[in-house]
Parts: C-alpha cells; structure tokens; sequence
C-alpha cells in the first residue's frame, strides 16, 4: 500500500525543521574552538575506548549530513585528528554517504516521486531533461561531488528529485567525495601542531591550485563521456 502524500513528506519536513533548529542553535558550538576546548579529553577517549569513539564520531557526522546541520568541514578535519589520514578518510566518507543517502531517500519518497513521475508523463522539455540525466546519470552525480561549487545538499537533493538510482547515488557518491574528504582529513592529521601554535585550521589550502586542480581535473574528465555522446550526435545529423 502507497503512502498517502502527506505522510510521505514528513522525512523531508522533519529533515527541513532540524536543518533549520539546528543552524541557529550549533553553528557556534561545532566550530574549532570547541575542538581545540575539548581536544585532550577527545584524545583519551579515543586511546581509551577507540571503537566507541569511532562509532560516536561516524554517528554524528551521518546526523550532521543527513539534517544539513553545520559542522561539516569541522567533522571532517576532525576525523583526521583523531584517527589519522587513511581511517579518517574511510570514516569521512562512510558517514557522508549514509548521511546524504538518507537525504537522498527522505526527498525521493516525498516530492520526488511525484516530479520523477511528471517528468516521466511529460511529452515536452520535463521528459527531454529526465532522458538526458538518464542517458549520463554516472557522469552527472559525479561532477555534482566533485564540482566544489555544487553544495552538498543540493547534490543529495538534485538526484532525487529527478528519479536517480539508488545505487548510482550512493556509489557514485562515495567515490566522488574522496577527493576533497582526503584534502580535509590531510588537514586534520596537522591539527594538533596547529592548535599549539595557538592557530587555527585552514581550510583555504582547499582552493590552492595545486588541490583544486586536480580534482578539477577528475570533475573534467567525469564530463568526458557527455562531451563525447554530444559530438556524436552532432555528428550524425
């Protein structure tokens, strides 16, 4: 039995509601100064009781994707902090995926399955739009990762409303956040030296032309196949 359409937006309102809770009651407490404040005592847990630590820290990063609430960037220089540059890479990008996987679902349950639908049915530009992200759905969800420019959100959002897989999301999300996951946890496994020299991180080096060029470079070729299909079809006419 198919939900009724009200019920199935609730996962979307509530997200919206703790997105929105959340801004203005954690954008001052997820910052680096309360990582800096509480740094000793997180180090200990983490000697201590090493896969609590792991669990709790993947757990909130997922409630920080998943809700859109600030403290992304913070998280991920964290978890280099913590648990160095190849594990917290891993934990880096398991969190991000099942966080915006469970955007992805909460929004494909609600207003995209009625927009997939419309688009599905439509005779004009709607279903033009829906053939052409189906003919280049890898290529597209991995420039929307690896783009910098396209917010997270939006690219968790963007593929359900428009009728995406669920395994082409989460796949091609996880592959395409490793680059910039790699740059941030880099970031965090300097932290400690960092927060000695009474400093703070910064995370500017991500737009360095030596970090971003790359990743550019990925995005680029990501768009390879779409460039290639349009010459074609030029060229066929």
């Amino acid at each position: 039995m198919t939900q009724s359409k009200p019920r199935r937006h609730w996962p979307l309102i509530v997200i919206g509601a703790v997105a929105v809770i959340g801004f203005f009651t954690l954008r001052d407490t997820l910052t680096f100064d309360t990582l800096r404040d509480n740094r000793e005592a997180l180090l200990s847990l983490r000697n201590d009781h090493f896969a609590l630590m792991a669990g709790a820290f993947v757990a909130i990063y997922v409630a920080i994707v998943a809700f859109s609430l600030p403290g992304a960037a913070v998280a991920s220089v964290t978890g280099g902090f913590l648990f160095g540059l190849w594990m917290g890479t891993a934990f880096n990008v398991v969190a991000a995926t099942i966080g915006a996987t469970g955007i992805f679902l909460a929004a494909r349950a609600g207003l995209g399955r009625s927009l997939a639908a419309k688009m599905e049915t439509s005779d004009g530009t709607l279903k033009r739009v829906k053939e052409g992200l189906h003919d280049n759905e890898i290529s597209v969800l991995l420039i929307l990762r690896l783009v910098p420019l396209v917010p997270f959100f939006v690219a968790n959002l963007v593929p359900a409303l428009v009728g995406v897989g669920l395994r082409n999301f989460v796949w091609t999300t996880a592959v395409g956040i490793i680059p910039g996951a790699l740059v941030f946890t880099s970031i965090g496994v300097g932290l400690g030296e960092v927060f000695d020299r009474g400093e703070s991180p910064d995370l500017s080096l991500f737009w360095a032309p030596e970090v971003i060029g790359p990743i550019l470079g990925l995005a680029a070729l990501a768009a390879l196949p779409i460039v290639i299909k349009a010459v074609r079809g030029k060229g066929a006419l």
